[in-house]
């Protein structure tokens, strides 16, 4: 399945251009004690996209879907066997260098830093192996110092902050180089809350302030709806969605919450299907698309006893979830 749907953003520079690409690996299984069997997995399957210049898209899907081949495609580690992929209008497998020079890339599971070295090592150390110009350097280095807050950190060890800090300081580090267009695989992985608050802000930030194309992967769906503002998903290796999120909802139908509060048991909530209590509430779902909002209010007037009303969308994880096993039965 299959859904596509202009973002509204602009066209006049495609930054990131990924045509009709198949990515597949061959592996060797056991079958018994004697006999092996020959598989080939499908990464990507004629997947296609692009990104224009300022975009902040969301790239999402289960475990296994082609999320890190994707990255490891556009960053020129691996070539695709049918297709092709072009950043800034060049192959990144064959202009590696030239392509790295203009784009940034962050794996929320590893770090960048030297880890028994002040971070400011760190940055000296890029400033020279990248040959990044004196001017570049100090105003990109006071730019993230100050929106990253790594003031307090600059001449502390690696090994020594927490990981929120460190995330910090590795963002700070792939941003260095000034990029034009970064891929970040769980940026915010493992962060506590505040920690991931200045994450996302940072990032929305870099985006409207610097025009700074960003892709971004994670298994949050609340963070990257509220990051980003294109969302693609892709399931077993095929892109199956393209849109935003009010697409997305629309898509998978307007499903929304209410919890009631009343005495006694469970009331019949006529246009609602009861979903079961928890903590002396009572939760419903209903198709917004279906049963009007007044029709809900009329039915939640007619219930005696009522103490506490709530009304809500229902979680962003669910509507995936529910959207990726439907694809799964049409497979």
């Amino acid at each position: 399945m299959r859904y596509t749907a202009a973002t509204g953003t602009r066209t006049w520079d495609t930054v990131t251009e990924v045509c009709h690409v198949t990515k597949y690996f061959d592996q060797i299984q056991p079958v018994s004690l004697l006999r092996r069997e020959r598989r080939r997995i499908y990464a990507l399957n004629d997947v296609s996209f692009s990104l224009q210049r300022g975009e902040f898209a969301a790239y999402a899907g289960p475990n296994g879907a082609g999320k890190s081949t994707t990255f490891k495609l556009l960053c020129g580690m691996l070539r695709p066997q049918q297709g092709s992929v072009r950043l800034f209008g060049m192959d990144p497998g064959a202009r590696r260098i030239d392509v790295m020079r203009r784009t940034g890339v962050l794996f929320g599971g590893r770090n960048e830093l030297w880890w028994d070295h002040p971070v400011r090592a760190s940055f000296e150390w890029k400033k020279a192996v990248w040959d990044i110009d004196e001017a570049t350097y100090a105003r990109v280095c006071g730019e993230m110092r100050e929106l990253l807050d790594l003031g307090e950190l600059w001449n502390s060890f690696a090994r020594e902050l927490s990981l929120g800090q460190r995330m910090r300081a590795n963002l700070a580090l792939t941003l260095l180089h000034d990029p034009e267009l970064v891929l970040l695989d769980e940026p915010t992985l493992g962060l506590d809350v505040l920690a991931k608050r200045q994450m996302i802000d940072f990032l929305k930030r870099v985006n409207r302030e610097k025009q700074v194309t960003l892709l971004v992967t994670s298994h949050d769906m609340d963070d990257l709806t509220e990051m980003a503002n294109r969302i693609l998903l892709i399931n077993e290796g095929r892109l199956a969605f393209d849109g935003d999120y009010d697409q997305l909802i629309r898509m998978a139908g307007d499903n929304r919450i209410v919890k009631l509060r009343v005495r006694g048991g469970a009331p019949v909530l006529p246009g609602a299907q009861y979903a079961g209590s928890e903590e002396g509430r009572h939760i419903y779902r209903y198709d917004a698309g279906v049963t009007g909002v007044q029709e809900i209010f009329s039915a939640i007037a007619a219930v005696p006893g009522v103490e506490d009303v709530e009304l809500g969308h229902e979680a962003i994880e669910r509507v995936i979830a529910r959207l990726y096993s439907s694809w799964k039965e049409k497979a």
